[in-house]
C-alpha cells in the first residue's frame, strides 16, 4: 500500500470568498464543519461565484469558535448571522431552502460587486443531496458545487507549474486536503483513501473551469486564461479538464496536516 501525507488543509465558509488555510479539520454530516454552508445569491436566488465576480476572491473570511464573519476591502470586519427570512436558492440544479443573514455584510458585498446581491446560510433542517448517479448512499453537502471534498496532489500542481511561464499556487484550485507523496497525476487511480480513522470514497475527478484563471491575491483574471488553458492541453477528459478528485465521507472525526494517506482502493 501506499502512504502519502497531508501537506495541506482547507476550509471556504463562504462559497466563492477566500478559502481558509487550516492546520486541524473537523468533519460532520455535510463534510468539513462548516464549509460552505453560507453563500452568496443574486436577486432571483441563483449562486454568485468568482466565474462571474472574480472581485469575491479579495473578500476575506475568519472563523473564531464557529462564528464566521469577512472582511471586505474598504469596510470593518462583519460577523455573518442567519436572520428570520427564509428563501429558496440555487446552486447548480438545486433549488433548497436557506435562510437569509441578517442585513449588513451583504450590502457591503453588493458596494464591492456594484450588484444587489443577499448572503444565505444552510441549516442543517436543509438537505441537499450528493450527486445519485456518482453515490448510491444518501448523502448530503453544503454548497459545495457537488460534493463535501476535493482531494488533490501536490506533485500534480508542481508537474503543471513546471509547464507553465508563471507558476500558480494551490489556492486557485480551492482543494481541502491536498496530499503528498504521490507521483504526479497517481491520484487519477485513487477510489478509496484512509485517513487515520476515517474513509474517503474518490468518487469523481474535478472538471476545472474559469475560476482557476482568478488569481487569489488580485481578484482579476489571469492573462492568457492560465493555468487552464495549459492544463486543456493534456488534462481534458470525457469529463472535462480534470485537476484533483471529488470525495465523500465515511464516519465523522478530524484531520490534521501531516496526517498519514494511505491509498487502499485504485481502479
Amino acid at each position: 500500500m501506499q502512504v502519502l501525507r497531508i501537506e495541506a488543509l482547507f476550509t471556504y465558509p463562504v462559497k466563492s470568498l477566500a478559502g481558509l488555510p487550516v492546520t486541524t479539520l473537523a468533519l460532520d454530516d455535510f463534510g468539513p464543519s462548516g464549509d460552505r454552508r453560507w453563500m452568496i445569491v443574486d436577486e432571483e436566488g441563483h449562486f454568485v461565484t468568482q466565474r462571474s465576480r472574480p472581485e469575491l476572491a479579495l473578500i476575506a473570511t475568519t472563523v473564531t469558535q464557529g462564528t464566521v464573519a469577512i472582511e471586505v476591502p474598504g469596510h470593518p470586519s462583519m460577523t455573518l448571522v442567519p436572520g428570520q427570512r427564509v428563501r429558496r436558492v440555487k446552486v447548480w440544479g438545486d433549488w433548497v431552502d436557506a435562510v437569509v443573514a441578517e442585513s449588513g455584510p451583504a450590502e457591503a458585498i453588493s458596494q464591492h460587486c456594484g450588484a444587489p446581491l443577499q448572503l444565505v446560510y444552510m441549516p442543517d433542517t436543509t438537505f441537499r443531496r450528493v450527486d445519485p448517479g456518482r453515490v448510491r448512499d444518501d448523502r448530503r453537502v453544503g454548497f459545495a458545487d457537488g460534493f463535501p471534498f476535493l482531494v488533490v496532489n501536490q506533485q500534480s500542481l508542481d508537474d503543471l507549474n513546471r509547464r507553465l511561464d508563471h507558476p500558480v499556487d494551490i489556492r486557485r484550485f480551492r482543494p481541502n486536503i491536498v496530499v503528498s507523496g504521490a507521483p504526479a497525476w497517481d491520484e487519477d487511480e485513487w477510489r478509496e483513501l484512509q485517513i487515520g480513522g476515517l474513509a474517503f470514497d474518490l468518487v469523481k475527478p474535478c472538471s476545472r473551469c474559469i475560476m482557476t484563471t482568478v488569481d487569489p491575491d488580485t481578484g482579476i483574471n489571469s492573462a492568457g486564461a492560465q493555468p487552464l488553458r495549459t492544463l486543456g492541453q493534456f488534462r481534458r477528459t470525457l469529463d472535462g479538464v480534470i485537476f484533483g478528485m471529488n470525495a465523500v465521507h465515511r464516519g465523522e472525526g478530524s484531520l490534521a496536516s501531516g496526517d498519514q494517506v494511505v491509498v487502499v482502493g485504485r481502479s
